[in-house]
């Protein structure tokens, strides 16, 4: 709770509290409204911000990730801010190149193609200290919110960094990921073990840096199907909740919100729900009310 008007870091207080409320089970007054992309194309201010460096320098900018993540805010009447970053500033921390090519997508120069890869990886206790640009985005964009919405941090799960890392960028099939988790089976939970411990202190790093709700991104969940989801992916996610919870707590501070959103992962929505996070995020392919019905119990 925030007292006497001010919170961590001498933050304004909240002035509207309906979405966090909402991930926190409560009832509210009505349906609390953000969106995935909020800050995006679709906004002639977003092109024109962004046209003046490449996308990475931007998320290196704490002032560019403050200023676009507040652009859809003066548009709309929206119930959080998500800051502007990338999943994939994490790989950059350990250490791979990674840039964005226009048209393209993420393109890593040399990804991860052989076990012994592994070992170009920095160690992933000094992940949170390569980050300090997110974290100083999201401490400017909190002070300068005044308290208007909450202000959601996030980063990608483990198995959809290792997606990326060994793919080299998107693809369609992820077939050289996929392989790795058939061919080189300790050699993937030695990767996603590195990320899982890359990911805590940053997630952690995010709430002491600002952040009042986290959300994981598990983006390339339906690469999987149901048996490699629950071997490569959902212990992860797991591990993920229940590391920060308890970091959050050792340090004294207060709990955050937790929010999965794996996109495609239909086939797991029950055991996502029992994964340890407040909220599970639906994609398009699920209907809202049978998804419901799934969870009653939840």
């Amino acid at each position: 709770m925030e007292a006497n008007g001010l919170g961590l870091k001498g933050f304004p207080e909240l002035k509207n509290d309906t979405f966090l409320r909402a991930a926190w089970g409560e009832e509210t007054d009505y349906t609390p409204v953000w969106c995935m992309r909020q800050a995006g194309r679709y906004l002639p201010e977003f092109r024109e911000t962004r046209a003046a460096q490449d996308f990475f320098s931007t998320c290196r900018s704490p002032e560019a990730c403050c200023e676009l993540t507040l652009q859809p805010l003066r548009r709309f009447p929206l119930d959080a801010a998500i800051i502007f970053s990338d999943i994939l500033v994490v790989p950059q921390a350990l250490g791979m190149e990674v840039t964005m090519v226009p048209g393209k997508g993420p393109s890593f120069p040399e990804p991860l193609r052989e076990e012994r890869d592994l070992e170009r990886l920095r160690d992933p206790a000094v992940v949170a200290s390569e980050l300090g640009y997110v974290f100083q985005a999201i401490t400017l964009t909190r002070r300068r919110l005044a308290g208007r919405v909450p202000l959601i941090g996030f980063a990608g799960a483990p198995w959809t960094l290792m997606a990326y890392m060994v793919e080299g960028g998107g693809s369609s099939t992820m077939a050289q990921a996929k392989r790795w988790l058939y061919q080189r089976p300790q050699a993937s939970h030695q990767l996603l073990r590195i990320l899982t411990d890359a990911l805590i202190p940053y997630l952690v790093g995010q709430v002491v840096a600002g952040a009042q709700a986290l959300q994981l991104f598990e983006s390339h969940a339906g690469h999987l199907g149901p048996h490699l989801f629950n071997i490569f992916a959902l212990p992860y996610i797991r591990d993920v909740a229940k590391r920060v919870k308890a970091r959050l707590l050792e340090a004294g501070l207060a709990p955050v919100p937790m929010i999965i959103f794996a996109k495609d992962g239909h086939f797991a929505l029950e055991e996502l729900a029992q994964a340890g996070y407040e909220v599970v995020g639906l994609d398009w392919t699920v209907a809202p009310k049978k998804a419901r019905r799934r969870l009653d119990s939840w």
